[in-house]
């Protein structure tokens, strides 16, 4: 059955009815759902054709590479990184996600919207919620990860707020000399300046991503830009 939208903007309109009605996230995907002719949000996504951008954006990232992945709030773009992870799970890899915002449990919650069962990625998928994340942080906790290994990271601005840690860019940096040493992989997300509009373009680029202060783009060997259910990978600026 043909969707009338693409289902990252299905999933914005989900979370927007969620806060408007004031109901749980599932009862929103599920209404969302009827309105697309399926009884419940996992029977519209376990019936979508694959590929999908979500394996798209897993299987463009080399060992070693980092990409960026950015959009404005409720563009989707947590939901595509951790669809990546269980696209690259699938495929034989480790997944981690290191997170200052989420808790383990919204990591589930965020996995069952997507009709993955946690129980069934066997263990490959470690979600590290410490306080102390930082580069430092992670770099030591995939010490002796395999080649290939997908870190997802939510989400870059967060890194910069904490006085006792180096800078953004020395934490990229530092990131990305370990990536190109070990081969492990990650997608950091990032926010959008609020600046941007849609109306004069249809997507995102690297003017729009928020830097309160600066970044280094070029650390990136690929960007992802996301809106209303479009998204472009480029290579990084």
């Amino acid at each position: 059955m043909r969707l009338t939208a693409p289902i990252y903007r299905l999933k914005r309109d989900a979370h927007r009815l969620a806060r408007t009605k004031g109901i749980a996230l599932h009862a929103a995907l599920d209404a969302i759902a009827r309105t697309e002719g399926y009884a419940r949000w996992s029977e519209l996504v376990a019936k979508q054709p694959a590929p999908n951008p979500a394996s798209q954006l897993e299987e463009v990232l080399a060992p070693g590479e980092l990409l960026l992945l950015a959009a404005r709030p409720g563009q989707g773009k947590t939901m595509l990184a951790l669809e990546a992870l269980v696209h690259a799970i699938r495929r034989g890899r480790q997944g981690l996600f290191f997170t200052l915002d989420w808790t383990e449990r919204d990591l589930n919650d965020a996995l069952r919207v997507l009709a993955v069962d946690p129980a069934t990625l066997g263990g490959r998928l470690s979600c590290e919620t410490s306080d102390d994340i930082c580069a430092k942080f992670m770099i030591e906790r995939l010490r002796g990860a395999a080649p290939g290994t997908l870190a997802v990271i939510d989400y870059l601005q967060l890194l910069d707020q904490r006085r006792e840690t180096p800078p953004v860019s020395e934490q990229l940096a530092a990131l990305g000399q370990f990536a190109a040493a070990s081969g492990v992989r990650f997608i950091v997300l990032s926010q959008v300046d609020r600046r941007f509009d849609p109306a004069l373009r249809p997507l995102p680029g690297p003017d729009d991503v928020r830097r309160p202060n600066p970044v280094d783009l070029s650390l990136f060997a690929r960007a992802c830009y996301l809106h209303d259910g479009a998204l472009r990978i480029d290579r990084a600026a």
